[in-house]
């Protein structure tokens, strides 16, 4: 199986890498650390190939995307976060944080679908977010972006199922890579790389549409999330004090 994963120089890439660093899998690493990315090549077994870029440089981006020629799966889980704050997001991160997040999907999707498409076979992974569920006041430009990738996957999902086309989103929790050790508040729920990594691999075997865990953290979410209004506001602002 010919697999495409971003955002595999480190944290859940790197470990998605590892785990389908199997005999006879073909995988392509991309992001933007060469030396990272060679690391982790090194350590592997299977067949691989690394591509560094940033992945907001969409020109080269879809250069490289078209190098590649169609694969049978993709993982789509680069992401960045600029952190928690309650200040006005400057508008140069802002645009970056969804330049990485949402656009640079779509960019490497674009050439790849109509490969999906003729072939009536492949597998789309989004990495989304529990965050996405509810967007809290110090992630604003976060939550969003991840909310926004959300709809763009539904929507991916609708269109290219009767093509044999597999979508798969999953929401996850807190887990333990190099973007969460930047928050410098309690993490609930927060779970090992190695934990998460293979609930991801379990959903993405067993197919699911929509995947969100850990459990207990995502019935806390959507319970808020379906509060009045006005009760929302309060559990958030007790937050916040």
């Amino acid at each position: 199986m010919k697999i495409l994963i971003t955002g595999a120089s480190s944290g859940i890439g790197a470990e998605l890498a590892r785990h389908y660093d199997q005999e006879n899998n073909h995988l392509i690493l991309l992001a933007r650390d060469k030396e990272r990315l060679k690391n982790l090549q090194n350590t592997l077994t299977c067949k691989s190939e690394i591509i560094a870029v940033d992945i907001t440089d969409f020109a080269i981006l879809q250069e490289k995307i078209k190098e590649i020629g169609s694969v049978d799966m993709v993982i789509l889980n680069a992401g960045i976060s600029i952190g928690h704050s309650l200040e006005v997001t400057p508008f140069d991160d802002f645009k970056r944080l969804y330049d990485t997040n949402l656009l640079s999907n779509h960019a490497i999707l674009e050439p790849l679908l109509p490969k999906f498409k003729e072939q009536k076979s492949g597998t789309i992974v989004f990495i989304s977010s529990l965050a996405s569920l509810i967007s809290m006041p110090s992630s604003v430009a976060y939550s969003s972006s991840k909310r926004a990738l959300n709809a763009y996957a539904e929507g991916i999902a609708y269109k290219y199922k009767p093509h044999g086309i597999d979508v798969i989103t999953i929401l996850p929790g807190f887990i333990d890579t190099p973007l969460t050790q930047k928050n410098s508040f309690s993490m609930p729920f927060l779970m090992t790389l190695e934990e998460g990594t293979k609930k991801i691999v379990k959903a993405i075997e067993k197919k699911k549409r929509v995947y969100a865990f850990p459990l207990r953290f995502y019935i806390l979410i959507k319970l808020l999330a379906t509060l009045p209004y006005f009760l929302r506001q309060s559990v958030v602002d007790s937050l916040y004090k």
